[in-house]
């Protein structure tokens, strides 16, 4: 009887254990596309992410540097002052999208120009994206806002 009871304890051990793998194995395939890291253009600029690699970068809409091209595609620089990236967009951007302002976009640098699938810009007056500041912190060009 000790016997029957030692091996049935084994085979639910395993059992839970494979199960324990599955699921692994399941969250991580559903979330491969989900996670999109954030770097600041210097970073970008210093270690260029492979072209297949979907990321955030943000930074500053670099003055003088927003171009408008045929329908909805929109060029523009942004950077942290250290460097700068090119940044290609076809679609609209947020109201508060503007020069000198804060930016958050999703996409795949292709080139050297990051292609954005997604822009999102600041939602008021004196917010900025956590990511953001802290790029410009590190870079020694962050100006805390007057108010």
């Amino acid at each position: 009887m000790k016997g029957l009871k030692k091996k049935r304890r084994i085979q639910i051990i395993i059992l839970a254990f494979v199960a324990l793998g599955i699921s692994t194995g399941l969250i991580g395939y559903g979330m491969r596309d989900g996670i999109n890291f954030f770097r600041a253009p210097s970073q970008v600029v210093a270690e260029p992410p492979p072209e297949t690699e979907t990321f955030r970068i943000g930074g500053l809409v670099e003055e003088g540097s927003i171009q408008r091209g045929q329908g909805e595609v929109i060029s523009f620089r942004v950077t942290d002052g250290g460097a700068t990236v090119p940044v290609v967009f076809a679609g609209i951007l947020p109201d508060l999208f503007s020069e000198n302002q804060g930016m958050i976009g999703t996409g795949r640098l292709v080139n050297g120009v990051f292609e954005a699938s997604e822009i999102l810009a600041k939602h008021d007056e004196t917010y900025m994206p956590k990511e953001v500041m802290d790029a410009l912190k590190a870079q020694g060009v962050y100006k805390e806002p007057n108010g």
